[in-house]
Order: C-alpha cells, then structure tokens, then sequence
C-alpha cells in the first residue's frame, strides 16, 4: 500500500536518510523507533512532502509522491498528526471540529453561519467520537489536558479522511497515565477504522506492548524489522538503542 524504495535525503555531507526502504500494508499498524538523530522526523517529513528526497521513491497505492505538494499529498491519503498539537485554544472542541469538517468539504464560506450543514455535524461528531471527546466537545481547547488536545489534533487529521496516518511521538510529554489513555485511544481507533498507522515512539513498553511491527532506524539506515519479540532480541538493536534492560524484559 505505502512503499517507500532507497530513499536518500542528505544536508551538506550528512546522510539522514540513507537508501531506506520498507513497506507498510493497508490496515497495518507500525512503530518507528531509533535514537536520537536516527532520521525518524526526516523520514515523515519526506512522506508528508515537507521534504523532498534526493534520490527514490514514495509511493501509495502505486503512485509516486515524490513530486507532488504537501496539498497533494494529503489529498491522497496522508495524514499527520504532530509531536506539539496544533490546535485553536480559542475555539471549543466541536468549533475546531466543525472549521476543519467545512474547509475540507469546501464550506469555508459557511464558517460562523448559526446552523452548518448537516453533513458538516454528522462528520464533526463522528471524528470527535472515534478519539473519544464526545463529552468534552463544549469545552475550550486550551483547557483540554495534553492528551485530549494531542487526541483533538487527531482527530483534525482524521478529518481528511487518510489512507496512512503518521503520529509523530503521540505521547510526547505526558504523565505515566495519561500517556496509557492516549495510545490505547490510538489502538482502539486503529483496530476500528484498520486505516493504516505508523507512528514514531520513544517509549518502549509501549511500543512493546501496542505495535504488532516495528522499524529500527539507526543514522539514517534501516538497522531492523520484526515483532516485538524479535526486535528485542536483536543483538544490533541492542547495542545500538535498547540496551541490556529490555532484552533481560523478554
């Protein structure tokens, strides 16, 4: 569905994205993790389009990415979710919604009318349901917890209706509990919808624990790929990110 062939994105002599390959089926769900400068943002920067690669190719459902804009490209089925959300702090849940619901279906001019559409409500509630902020749709975004506004600014993503949808660190930033409540949310949306997830995390018990495939980044390269059980045990992985902690964990 997503393929991605020898890719390569170098700045000045430095390759951050070093002839990676790989391939994510429809209705997958797929954890890149790798350390610090291992080319994990670059690599969904190049997917998005805000970057463009050097050399290779991206393509979904057997067509390339590669020249088209980031307008482009998220109109044929990317879309992203951010490590710091973007969101309105002014606006309440449902008024955020209801904004990203009208410009997509190209409402924009309906925009603080007293009554939208009916399409524009029934496709607001939805996305608002699907990340569990049904309750909190009255309530300002900037005084939703750091998890309900990272959940909002899925579901602004969701709103576009993508084939793939990248997270960047979803749980960036939060306390032990809360991050639970969002990436099991993100699983639950996941197992229910089957649109293709892909999602950069630092935390291993999660990543563990949530993500059925798993890609290695290390200096740009891909350094593996399995299970959890498999990459755990991997002696390059090891020595290069995990440590000894999580292969005695096996």
């Amino acid at each position: 569905m997503l393929e991605i062939s020898n890719l390569v994105k170098a700045f000045g002599g430095v390759r951050a994205t070093d002839d990676v390959t790989m391939s994510f089926a429809a209705g997958s769900l797929t954890a890149i993790i790798g350390p610090n400068g291992a080319g994990k943002s670059t690599f969904f920067n190049l997917l998005t389009g805000a970057l463009k690669p050097d050399s290779g190719d991206i393509r979904l459902d057997g067509q390339s990415l590669v020249d088209l804009s980031i307008g482009q490209i998220v109109r044929r089925g990317i879309g992203r979710a951010f490590q710091v959300a973007s969101i309105f702090p002014s606006l309440t849940v449902e008024e955020t919604m209801l904004a990203a619901v009208s410009a997509h279906h190209g409402h924009s001019g309906r925009l603080g009318q007293r009554f939208p559409l009916p399409s524009t409500l029934t496709h607001t509630a939805h996305c608002i349901e699907m990340v569990g902020l049904t309750s909190k749709r009255a309530t300002l975004s900037a005084n939703l917890s750091h998890g309900d506004q990272k959940l909002l600014d899925i579901a602004l993503a969701l709103v576009l209706e993508p084939k793939v949808l990248l997270l960047d660190e979803p749980t960036a930033g939060m306390g032990p509990e809360e991050r639970w409540r969002v990436i099991e949310k993100v699983r639950e949306l996941w197992e229910t919808t089957k649109i293709t997830v892909v999602f950069i995390e630092h935390d291993m018990d999660i990543v563990f624990r949530i993500a059925p495939s798993i890609r290695v980044l290390s200096y740009g390269r891909v350094l593996a790929e399995g299970t959890p059980q498999q990459i755990r045990t991997n002696p390059a992985v090891i020595e290069a990110y995990l440590g000894t902690e999580h292969e005695a964990a096996a």
